[in-house]
């Protein structure tokens, strides 16, 4: 027996998993839940890394606050993390606080879950006008995103929202809603403050097909309809159905639900008509965006955003949209395109632009030549792009884990598998990393904030709200509350 697999096998197996958010977490909890650890053939230590000062990724900085399923995901991952089987470090950056190098010497394996942040592209011309937002950027200022400017330039009347999954969804629903209904949430002051001042009265969202094609789900589409004072405007001529939409309608009971859903909307909308909303939510289907107009008709230019342009679309039978040549203009002051998230590249590891991923092999992460790099692998978002529901992740970490485990006694070995060492190596660099105890300090601190608010509206004999937190947004003060 090489003394290589001794090393692995006489003490636990060191992992390093680097992001927090659902990926990494159920990563590490599939790692320790597996039959070798289960059945005492070997141990795991698991160190979890995270950029922010605080855990659950996208579903503390992705996700809108009103949510309806945000709340459960959160004690399903405080669960795990609170067991004490799994180490949180927070507030270290991969590439500037650690490098690569710095993870395999205290490490036999690296498990990289770094998401999406980024917005995918829109190539169209005016994209650049002022005006013009990505939908993911949008998302990090209202869910107070501790390295986006404070400010949100909130200024326009009607709005376009590009793109038909639950991102769009959500960013439609947070310009519209009157920020009243979100005060129940965690939204931090400065977003209350900032969504207050909004002069909206219109937001138009957009998609390149039909009803039966949206991405969104059953639940954030019924989201809509629990806004006050706001309505919900369709349009007959975008319900188009082809053989592929049939055939979906029958077959798969959430397109059915989604259709029913809308249809009944566009059926009912006649009869509120005579009530009308001081707001209104447009959903418009089979358009294609084609072009940002300044005001005054230019593209280009100095102007901001005056309408946008976009090309009728009609679905080809298969269920994909083809253009009708038709082209349709709407006088909007702010466009956010929402048509998904783009992987980030990681220092060190190879990158596919294309799809923003690094590049692997059902989760072991390839070099350039296409081979697998020993003890580097990769879950989430970042390993097969941003799509499907949080609770995909799961199926992906269990693949992942499963090759990992595959290669246990092949890792090549850490040279310092002590767990206190990384400890010795960030304070010696002067890294103000955070703790699980720093996180449950800062929960501590996020709730009794909310408390203090609701007893403060109650003093002044204002409608009563239960705030059950408040998000703190400068990443200064989250480090210091959390290492206190």
């Amino acid at each position: 027996m090489s003394n290589h697999s001794e090393t692995a096998s006489t003490r636990p197996l060191r992992v390093a998993i680097v992001g927090a958010g659902p990926a990494g977490v159920y990563a590490a909890d599939i790692l320790t839940k597996s039959a070798g650890v289960k059945d005492g053939d070997f141990e795991v230590s698991i160190d979890l890394f995270e950029a922010y000062p605080a855990p659950y990724g996208l579903i503390r900085y992705g996700v809108a606050p009103d949510h309806p399923r945000i709340k459960g995901i959160v004690n399903a991952l405080h669960k795990v993390l609170d067991r004490g089987d799994i180490r949180f470090l927070g507030n270290v950056t991969y590439g500037r606080d650690l490098t690569l190098h710095d993870f395999r010497a205290f490490y036999d394996a690296v498990i990289f879950s770094t998401g999406a942040i980024k917005d995918a592209d829109l190539n169209i011309p005016g994209i650049e006008l002022p005006g013009s937002f990505g939908g993911a950027d949008f998302v990090s200022w209202y869910d107070g995103h501790p390295d986006v400017p404070r400010e949100w330039p909130l200024e326009a009347r009607e709005i376009a929202v590009i793109g038909n999954g639950n991102v769009a969804l959500d960013v439609a629903r947070m310009l519209i809603k009157h920020p009243e209904e979100l005060l129940s949430t965690e939204i931090p002051d400065n977003v209350y403050q900032g969504l207050k001042s909004s002069p909206v009265t219109d937001v138009h969202v957009f998609g390149r097909r039909g009803p039966a094609q949206v991405k969104f789900t059953p639940l954030e589409l019924r989201e809509l309809s629990h806004m006050n004072d706001v309505d919900i405007v369709l349009y007959p001529e975008d319900f188009e159905f082809d053989e592929a939409s049939d055939e979906a309608i029958r077959t798969n009971n959430q397109t059915k639900t989604m259709v029913n859903t809308l249809t009944n909307w566009l059926v009912e909308e006649h009869a509120e008509s005579e009530n009308p909303s001081s707001r209104r939510l447009h959903l418009h289907f089979l358009h294609s965006p084609v072009e940002i107009l300044a005001e005054g008709g230019e593209s280009s230019g100095a102007g901001r955003v005056g309408a946008i342009k976009f090309e009728r679309m009609q679905l080809d039978g298969t269920g994909n949209a083809k253009g009708t040549g038709e082209f349709v203009e709407y006088p909007v002051q702010a466009v956010y395109r929402a048509i998904g998230y783009h992987g980030s590249a990681l220092d060190e590891l190879e990158y596919d632009a294309k799809r923003g991923v690094i590049p692997n092999e059902g989760g072991r992460v390839l070099d350039a030549e296409g081979n697998p790099v020993p003890g580097i692998y990769t879950t989430g978002w970042i390993k097969r792009g941003p799509v499907g529901l949080i609770g995909h992740t799961k199926g992906d970490a269990l693949e992942t884990i499963g090759f990992l485990l595959e290669d246990r006694l092949a890792l090549p070995p850490a040279s310092n598998p002590d767990p206190q060492a990384i400890i010795d190596l960030l304070e010696e660099r002067g890294i103000e990393y955070t703790t699980w105890e720093g996180w449950n300090r800062l929960d501590a601190h996020e709730a009794a904030l909310g408390a203090a608010w609701t007893a403060d509206r109650s003093a002044d004999g204002a409608e009563p709200v239960v705030r059950e937190r408040i998000k703190v947004v400068p990443r200064e003060e989250m480090i210091k509350i959390s290492r206190a």
